[in-house]
């Protein structure tokens, strides 16, 4: 059996291996990877594509499971792994838009997702090297490289007509933020959740507190029961604004602990998140976000970081500034990609309403995608952060395991935001 491996993904690339096939499936190879199919692989593959009518067919690897496909599940970078298989008959009836220079499998998919199924066989039916071997945590910043920056514009094009096609785009028309009728004890309060941090707690926190600002604030401290020497440290800290809080419960992830600090008699207006190994690039950082809220005013306002190193040291990629986000296609465009940016920062009256999921991983996604469907979001794009990368960091190098399980919730967060969407 024959593996097609595109030149290129143009729509020419993927429209000649479609004229070309002559066979009611073909074979499309990552040319990147190498790849040895099992036993029957092909067959296989044939076998689940014709008993259940789907479009498109994927499977794992020899100890490299994948996750299934999701209507959520329309990022370009999700990982089919190096062979796929797809029905000559429904591309062929689908169509591809011309003119993609990188995106022509792309939207094959997505066009094909709208009709037919995406099947995912769970059973190991090849053996393969990565094509990008790089720790996830490299990976993850691709699409806000400025190298990528042509190619991350046709993507975006591509998802955002099939967002179209499906009835879940939204225009650039927003909500008005109310006015709220509640008192809050301060105008704004840092949030940072923390959970065995005995080596940056005490930086995070002075950055904290080193804020100079014309309105009262504090700062709301989460420790999540930690076991190493965090919570001394924070026990020994004499600064009135500072609020320890130790939660009564004991399975909260890092959405629970903000719900403890956003549900506190505490919180303030505003609620800005910092977390718990990173630093507020200078004392100015609480005011310029705080006036960008009010400004919109906004329900929500992102701002850029820098990526640093344990040392305070500049790493690649440097600066997120999320230039890609846009106020006409931000939020439709934030379904494709996998964060929003940071800090991030929060109406308090707003939040309350919807409150974070009890997770550790796409909590402050899954708040920022409910919000974006009603609220225009605040963007700052000059650096106010330093986000360091250390060997501490949760998704510094993720196993396999993991990311699939982040990679699984966040095209679930996807699909219900798609179908809130188009039933709008």
């Amino acid at each position: 059996m024959k593996i097609v491996h595109p030149t290129d993904y143009s729509s020419a690339g993927i429209r000649a291996i479609l004229d070309a096939a002559d066979a009611e499936i073909v074979f499309i190879g990552d040319p990147r990877a190498s790849f040895e199919p099992g036993p029957r692989m092909f067959e296989r593959m044939r076998q689940v594509m014709r008993e259940t009518g789907a479009g498109w067919v994927y499977a794992d690897a020899a100890g490299h499971p994948r996750i299934d496909y999701q209507r959520g599940s329309i990022r370009d970078a999700f990982d089919f792994g190096p062979v796929i298989g797809v029905s000559v008959p429904a591309a062929r009836k689908v169509g591809i838009d011309d003119g993609w220079k990188w995106g022509g499998l792309y939207d094959l998919r997505l066009r094909i997702a709208e009709r037919h199924a995406i099947v995912r066989i769970p059973e190991p039916l090849y053996s393969a090297s990565a094509g990008d071997a790089r720790p996830t945590g490299e990976k993850q910043f691709d699409y806000v490289d400025p190298r990528n920056r042509d190619y991350q514009l046709e993507m975006e094009r591509i998802a955002t007509a099939h967002l179209k096609r499906i009835g879940a785009w939204l225009e650039p028309h927003f909500k008005p933020v109310p006015a709220t009728i509640e008192s809050f004890p301060v105008k704004a309060s840092i949030v940072i959740p923390v959970r065995n941090r005995e080596r940056t707690i005490l930086d995070a926190v002075r950055s904290a507190i080193g804020q100079r600002v014309d309105f009262d604030f504090n700062v709301i401290v989460v420790d999540n029961h930690s076991t190493d020497g965090t919570t001394e440290i924070l026990r020994a800290i004499r600064d009135s604004r500072v609020r320890h809080i130790v939660p009564e419960r004991t399975d909260l992830g890092i959405g629970g602990c903000w719900n403890e600090a956003l549900y506190s008699r505490d919180c303030g207006r505003y609620a800005i998140q910092l977390d718990s190994d990173d630093l507020y690039l200078n004392d100015g950082v609480l005011g310029r976000i705080v006036a960008e809220l009010e400004a919109g005013p906004y329900a929500m306002v992102v701002g850029a970081y820098t990526m640093v190193d344990f040392s305070l040291h500049e790493i690649p990629p440097g600066l997120v500034d999320h230039r890609e986000w846009t106020r006409e296609n931000g939020r439709n465009n934030a379904l494709r990609v996998n964060g929003f940016g940071a800090p991030r920062a929060f109406d308090t009256a707003i939040v309350r309403e919807i409150g974070f999921p009890n997770v550790s991983y796409g909590e402050d996604y899954a708040v920022a995608l409910r919000l974006s469907r009603d609220y225009e979001i605040g963007r700052i794009y000059e650096p106010l952060y330093l986000c360091r990368r250390w060997e501490g960091n949760s998704d510094s190098a993720i196993p396999l395991e993991a990311a699939n399980r982040y990679d699984f919730y966040k095209d679930w967060l996807r699909t219900v935001e798609l179908q809130a969407r188009m039933r709008r």
